[in-house]
């Protein structure tokens, strides 16, 4: 499959395989070196030590008995970290997971305490020469420390999600009210197409029941900007914005933004309870969003929101 049409959970697949392969047979080796000193403090924190070069990017190791009490120091790049011995790990995610045959557990991904940011642990059981379970030796990992190389391209099919329940429950008692952009549609509609057109704007956010505008431009694409309804309705801000050439990268073509745009009117006023609160418009995705009365938001590849008439969205929303 093209890297390009990688799924997020593929991503995480394989990313998750990636790293395994690189910690199984390190930590495999670790819980062995400790085996042969299991119930030594000072031993086991020696061979966790002499493990710790052969687990790149791990913050610390650390060896745990079969309740999830530590019994070792927390062994790290600085070495031997103390205050971490007798403490209780039974409760943490790690533990409360299924431990696979082969002795080997990679976690899921959760909030370290300690930096509170997404970490992973990586769990290998310890056994004597009997093959009697001793414990575990486990190594934590911070997902910013690790060398994860494989992005993920968000797939354009349409997505639909259900909103706030409380909101969802008390549609029926309420009623669209005209808004100062309802007032003034064609205009604002008009405006806001110049501007992707023709003066680099790729993101639109509109907010037509409070009247205003969230956008973000090509020449400034980390920060957004805000429009009121005094310069939605108002032309001459276009002379405001640097005269551009329509993006080459657009998977939406120029030439259909006004009939997107108008699709959106359509919602706005498709019926007095359900009708469309807030739309967005990335040209770069070709993603138009759509968030209803009800709280619930829809995004849709632009050519298949096209083909939605009136009737479709009513059966829907």
């Amino acid at each position: 499959m093209p890297e390009q049409q990688t799924s997020l959970q593929e991503c995480v697949a394989r990313q998750r395989g990636e790293l395994k392969q690189m910690l199984e047979a390190p930590l495999r080796a670790a819980a062995q070196a400790c085996a042969g000193v299991w119930g030594d403090r000072a031993g086991l924190d020696a061979a966790l030590a002499a493990a710790f070069p052969w687990l790149p990017y791990c913050r610390y190791i650390y060896a745990l008995d079969t309740g999830g009490i530590q019994i070792s120091d927390n062994v790290g790049a600085e070495g031997c970290v103390a205050g971490d011995f007798g403490r209780d790990r039974s409760h943490r995610p790690y533990m409360r997971e299924s431990l696979p045959s082969s002795g080997f557990l990679l976690s899921r991904s959760y909030i370290g305490l300690r930096e509170r940011r997404p970490a992973i642990t990586a769990i290998q059981l310890v056994r004597d020469a009997a093959g009697r379970a001793l414990g575990f030796v486990g190594a934590d990992f911070y997902l910013n420390d690790l060398p994860l190389t494989r992005g993920f391209a968000e797939r354009r099919q349409w997505e639909q999600m259900r909103g706030d329940p409380s909101i969802r429950s008390g549609v029926f008692h309420q009623a669209r009210t005209e808004s100062e952009m309802d007032a003034s549609i064609d205009t604002v509609l008009g405006v806001v197409e110049e501007l992707m057109a023709d003066h680099g704007m790729h993101h639109i956010m509109l907010h037509f029941s409070s009247s205003r505008a969230v956008y973000w431009t090509v020449d400034d694409p980390f920060r957004y900007h805000l429009l009121d309804i005094k310069a939605l309705t108002n032309p001459d801000i276009c002379l405001a914005f640097r005269r551009q050439p329509y993006p080459d990268g657009a998977l939406v073509p120029k030439e259909r933004i006004r009939a997107i745009l108008d699709g959106m009117r359509n919602l706005r006023f498709v019926d007095e309870t359900f009708y469309l609160r807030t739309g967005t418009l990335n040209v770069f995705n070709g993603i138009v969003g759509l968030t209803f009365s009800c709280d619930g938001s829809h995004y849709v590849p632009w050519d298949e929101f096209l083909k939605m008439d009136v009737a479709f969205w009513l059966g829907n929303i």
